[in-house]
């Protein structure tokens, strides 16, 4: 099995709406829970009790679309609010992320970094020292993962910042954007997508769940094509509509009856009654 580490703030955790996109189950999309590796369900993160819909979702099901035979796993450690310095070496959260993944390797490849981090230090000229920062916390991981060459696929900051709510105070974000291009330039295997026309929830901070699914589709094609995204794809609604009309296989459909049923959704004879159809 291949495996992605998910490391940076909340628009990698995920703050999108879960009720606004369709879900997405395929059991060949893995999440390590509890050092288990589990079928993947949305919010893959729970650093909040708010945690719903990031890009890894889009991003994984892109992934096994190209690879029909195998499974890809994914090591939720972004956390909420975080910033550049709380990436450094000795830090908790870095600590933490290479601990998942390196218990991760045991069972998998590591063939990836998906990083979003950065509104946390568009403000008060941050910005500064942010390509310094960034560089050595990607420096870092790789030297402690022993993958000099792993790739790091890195998201721009939306130009929705700086405008309302809790964006407000980001002001730098550009600025934050061409830091993080010079260290994509600088670094081998390491590439950016864009964020143009993402759309935010109404905190003015978070990025929506349908352009989170977009965004996903996005690192996907960076990932794939070893190359930097610096527009939105011509495709991704085509694209999404074929993730969202994948045929669910017999182990999702047990998994969805199971958890309606878990969840007070159906009673036990209609779980059963259901159960029987499938099979």
């Amino acid at each position: 099995m291949k495996s992605i580490l998910l490391i940076g703030q909340s628009n990698m955790a995920g703050r999108g709406y879960l009720t606004d996109v369709p879900p997405i189950y395929n059991e060949r999309i893995e999440m390590l829970r509890n050092g288990r590796w589990q079928m993947m369900a949305e919010p893959i993160h729970f650093d909040r009790e708010v945690a719903g819909v990031g890009p890894a979702a889009s991003f994984a099901s892109a992934w096994t679309q190209k690879h029909p035979t195998e499974k890809i796993g994914l090591i939720p450690c972004a956390e909420g609010g975080s910033s550049i310095d709380e990436w450094g070496a000795d830090q908790p959260l870095t600590r933490h992320a290479l601990t998942e993944a390196k218990f991760a390797m045991e069972s998998s490849e590591l063939i990836g970094i998906l990083w979003h981090q950065g509104e946390n230090d568009s403000l008060n000229g941050r910005y500064k020292a942010y390509e310094e920062k960034l560089t050595r916390v990607f420096e870092h991981f790789r030297k402690e993962l022993a993958l000099p060459e792993l790739p790091i696929i890195v998201g721009q900051l939306p130009d929705f910042l700086g405008k309302q709510g809790f964006g407000l105070s980001a002001t730098e974000f550009k600025e934050i954007n061409q830091e993080m291009a010079k260290v994509v330039a600088k670094l081998d295997h390491c590439y950016l997508v864009s964020a143009e026309k993402l759309t935010a929830n109404p905190d003015g901070i978070h990025i929506n769940a349908k352009s989170q699914r977009q965004f996903g589709l996005r690192y996907y094609e960076a990932f794939a094509n070893q190359n930097n995204v610096l527009s939105p794809l011509s495709d991704e609604d085509e694209r999404l509509a074929e993730i969202y009309g994948r045929e669910t296989t017999k182990n999702e459909k047990i998994y969805l009856l199971s958890r309606d049923f878990a969840l007070g959704k159906i009673d036990f004879q209609q779980f059963m009654e259901r159960f029987g159809a499938v099979q």
